[in-house]
């Protein structure tokens, strides 16, 4: 692969991080129930709670790629 396909793949892959957060809590008619249940808690409130740790994770790893890119020392 070339350099630049090598820096196009990775501005997808920090779109893809970015936006999977929001496509995974806006669509909320596909999470809006109750069952399964997580230690008593409804699927409703445990899959928006899953997705705190979860947005952390995809931004830092979107913070790591965005900083892979620059050539600071």
């Amino acid at each position: 692969m070339a350099p630049t396909d090598h820096h196009r793949l990775r501005r997808v892959a920090i779109a893809v991080l970015l936006l999977a957060p929001a496509a995974g809590l806006l669509w909320v008619p596909w999470y809006a129930g109750e069952i399964p249940r997580l230690a008593g808690t409804p699927f409703f409130y445990w899959y928006q709670l899953a997705w705190v740790p979860g947005c952390a994770l995809c931004l830092l790893a979107a913070y790591a790629l965005t900083r892979h890119d620059r050539h600071d020392p």
